[in-house]
């Protein structure tokens, strides 16, 4: 293993550690400030729980890159952030504003448009500061086809998209940060692997962030992750991508983190097409997503989250497959992680307009 690996698992440590000690504190505060989620109505949990979780989070994945900083201004550790100092820079100053919203949003509950443009803003500061999706493969006739104008809206639509996703699919205990970190840990791998060193810094963080997270969120939890969590999560994943996988000249480059954090995606285009037959707005909440889907089948609490888990793995490990396998057998990984999420959706009726208003919600 080289020394740069194991200081980036040494910055993961860290971010662990870091949540984990900040997280009775921050839960202590929800409770004094009154930033908690009440039970009844369309939630199942019990008792006050406080639901800014997410500000341990973030100042953990802080803390592991100001150890790899410090290593490298002060300890020799192999150059990470000094190699691309303008996209860790723009990714920073995007990384909290996307928390400042998720804050002020857990705080006061923001009116969904000014919660939406503030993401928003979020994702402009990266694009503007030079780290956005350029170039795609041309898959019919070999190059690239370079983006142009369409870059910054491509990529601010990533960014908000991907951030979207997870604060959608955190509906159950654990289940938010659980999938987070699956998909981190094979966007770490695959970062690694292609020496996207930065990139795999951000995922470490990141999964470090989440593991020590969970020990208060795992069910039965006693803090929630929040906007502040969620957001920011979604935000980080949306860059990692950036900065590694998309790196690459291949039309499947655009597949592979969409592949990697496939559960929250599938379950977000499953909701706004099920929205749009039924005729709400997209929107609009209802209690078809996958958790509730699990959980009106009998799955106990844990049993649902733990499933997805694995389905989240798969898809990680199959958004991993992709990336590196021989071009003659990446088709045919894609048609089976396909057919294993049509599957579950099909058996889950994802697609069918919600008929039960007794189901549950966090």
């Amino acid at each position: 293993m080289s020394n740069a690996v194991v200081q980036l698992l040494l910055d993961a440590a860290v971010a662990a550690a870091v949540t984990l000690a900040l997280t009775p504190v921050v839960r202590a505060a929800g409770l004094r400030l009154g930033i908690v989620a009440h039970p009844g109505g369309r939630h199942v949990h019990r008792g006050v729980i406080p639901r800014i979780g997410g500000v341990a989070m973030f100042f953990g994945i802080v803390a592991g890159v100001l150890l790899q900083l410090a290593g490298e201004r002060f300890f020799g550790w192999h150059r990470v952030l000094a190699a691309s100092p303008r996209q860790v820079l723009a990714i920073a100053a995007g990384a909290v504003v996307m928390f400042v919203v998720g804050v002020v949003d857990d705080v006061i509950e923001m009116n969904p448009g000014a919660k939406f443009l503030g993401q928003i803003v979020a994702a402009l500061v990266v694009a503007l500061g030079g780290l956005r999706i350029g170039y795609v493969g041309n898959p019919f006739a070999g190059g690239v086809i370079v983006l142009g104008a369409l870059s910054v809206p491509l990529t601010v639509l990533w960014i908000v998209s991907f951030a979207n996703v997870i604060n959608l699919i955190d509906g159950l205990d654990g289940l938010a940060a659980g999938v987070s970190a699956i998909a981190g840990l094979s966007l770490f791998a695959l970062a690694v692997q292609g020496n996207t060193l930065v990139a795999a810094l951000l995922a470490g963080a990141l999964v470090g962030a989440c593991v020590g997270f969970l020990r208060y969120n795992f069910h039965p939890a006693s803090v929630f992750m929040g906007d502040s969590g969620a957001l920011t999560l979604g935000y980080m994943l949306a860059c990692i991508s950036l900065l590694g996988v998309m790196k690459s000249l291949a039309a499947i480059a655009l597949v592979v983190p969409i592949v990697i954090v496939g559960v929250p995606v599938f379950d977000t285009f499953s909701a706004i097409v099920r929205r749009k037959i039924s005729g709400k707005p997209i929107q609009a909440a209802d209690k078809g997503h996958i958790h509730h889907r699990l959980l009106h089948r009998g799955f106990s609490h844990t049993q649902t989250v733990l499933i997805i888990y694995v389905w989240s793995a798969a898809l990680a490990i199959g958004g991993y497959a992709v990336r590196w396998a021989p071009p003659q057998y990446r088709f045919v990984t894609l048609i089976v992680l396909a057919a294993l999420s049509g599957s579950m959706a099909r058996w889950l009726g994802l697609f069918e307009v919600v008929q039960h208003d007794d189901e549950v919600e966090r």
